[in-house]
């Protein structure tokens, strides 16, 4: 199946915030001299307030289409916009966090949010009473002028996101953002991101390999093919809003899990594998 995903929005009456159309994404093979193709034609509209997260088997090029997104990666076809208009590079209309929290260690908590802000020529005053509105959204008062080498990695962690947020994009973009935490801070981790993302609104497009974190977050679930990438189904999550971690016990998740596990698992069973 390629071609746009629909999902529900069929019935959204909400602005596309993102729109992704016949996207090609490849990178020369130094070895054979080859380029190799890692998202094959992917088309997606992302409406505003959208939390959509993209899943599938390790390696098929979920964090590569995120890369281009943001910017980051060149993409070899078709287009990328924003609010219609054209993505073709890095832009602060878009930010990422990566599953590292890359603090600047030299600069405490606040001086680390306020980072994003100072490079865009904002006033150190006005950039600390911004950055202390988000101390206090990711609960944090009191660590302001802690180092990063002084928090857990989910303290890390939750800085990273507010100085993505901070900077108030347009589109905020998650690439395996929990993965080097430990399951319980994970767990505690989703929460708190699911509670931020009702309180700022935010477009948010979020890479995992973690199906039921997917699910809980999620208002729609892109199920990438293995490489090269394109959209094997979209599924929209009808779990009404707000949501908490427990739901995870209900019949209604763990059968929206197993259906995206099937898909997945079908499509490496063709593949060869796993």
């Amino acid at each position: 199946m390629r071609g746009i995903a629909q999902g529900y929005l069929a019935n959204d009456n909400r602005p596309v915030k993102l729109a992704i159309k016949n996207l090609v994404v490849g990178y020369l093979d130094k070895q054979s001299g080859h380029t190799l193709v890692a998202v094959d034609r992917v088309s997606l509209d992302i409406r505003e307030g959208e939390f959509v997260t993209i899943v599938g088997l390790s390696g098929c090029g979920k964090s590569t289409f995120l890369n281009a997104i943001a910017g980051l990666v060149k993409h070899q076809h078709g287009e990328i916009r924003v609010n219609d208009r054209i993505v073709n590079g890095p832009g602060t209309d878009r930010a990422v966090v990566f599953q590292k929290a890359s603090l600047l260690p030299w600069r405490k908590v606040g001086r680390n949010i306020t980072y994003g802000l100072e490079l865009s020529g904002m006033k150190l005053a006005e950039a600390r009473e911004k950055a202390s509105y988000y101390v206090n959204l990711i609960r944090l008062n009191g660590f302001e002028n802690h180092y990063p080498h002084q928090l857990s990695g989910g303290m890390q962690q939750r800085v990273n996101l507010a100085r993505a947020l901070a900077c108030d994009p347009e589109v905020l973009l998650l690439d395996e953002p929990f993965a080097a935490l430990d399951a319980i801070t994970r767990e505690l981790m989703q929460n708190e991101l699911l509670e931020l993302c009702e309180k700022v609104g935010k477009t948010v497009v979020m890479v995992t390999h973690q199906i039921d974190e997917a699910v809980l977050l999620s208002d729609r679930v892109i199920i990438f093919s293995a490489r090269p990438a394109y959209v094997l189904d979209d599924i929209s999550i009808p779990i009404p809003r707000p949501r908490k971690g427990h739901i995870k016990d209900s019949e209604e998740f763990r059968e929206l899990v197993s259906t995206i596990w099937r898909v997945i698992e079908g499509n490496a069973n063709i593949g060869g594998g796993i």
